[in-house]
């Protein structure tokens, strides 16, 4: 059932069996619908959550309304806005279910109490948080360069799976490229 989460908590081996076997059940489980939020604008991000299906739209509204897609948050991949999370302040962006998205998380309040029983799961975060952090780097960097149609068809071949299933405003919008362009370059490929 939480095969995934364990795998990742699992990672560079730095809690024991004991350990993760203790940390598992604290995980809380959420369906989110299409559409559904998990981190809505303004709130404080007080959880940390672990895309075990589907797929998170991480986005911001512009001072006109619009939303920007920042990133796709994708099946085995940790989210929580660093910012509002460590600085308990209301976030400025929201984490928006973009198909039947499933989120095992972990509050703040129940990450404290682990992290006192359990003191490497700061060592683990800390980890967990470098390597995300080092990935999202990775994956936004082919958005620097290129035309459009060259963005479009990287995006393509990185995430196949989020091309089968984001809606194109949204793909548009982490592509940096109107609707009206993406739908043109779709039609000419």
């Amino acid at each position: 059932m939480k095969d995934k989460l364990k795998a990742m908590i699992s990672y560079g081996g730095i809690l024991t069996e004991e350990e993760l076997n203790f940390v598992l059940p604290h995980y809380e489980k959420l369906i989110l619908k299409t559409g559904d939020e998990f981190l809505s604008i303004g709130q404080i991000s007080n959880r940390v959550g672990f895309v075990d299906q589907g797929i998170l739209r991480v986005y911001f509204e512009t001072e006109k309304g619009d939303e920007v897609t920042k990133y796709f948050i994708r099946p085995k991949q940790f989210g929580v806005d660093l910012e509002s999370y460590y600085d308990n302040r209301p976030s400025e962006y929201a984490m928006q279910a973009v198909v039947p998205t499933t989120v095992y998380y972990l509050t703040r309040n129940t990450w404290n109490q682990l992290a006192e029983k359990i003191p490497r799961l700061f060592m683990l975060m800390k980890t967990l948080t470098e390597v995300t952090l080092l990935n999202k780097i990775k994956d936004n960097e082919f958005l620097i360069y290129g035309t459009a149609k060259e963005k479009y068809l990287e995006f393509m071949k990185r995430y196949p799976e989020l091309a089968l299933h984001v809606p194109l405003q949204h793909i548009a919008s982490y592509l940096q490229i109107t609707p009206q362009s993406l739908s043109r370059i779709r039609k000419n490929i």
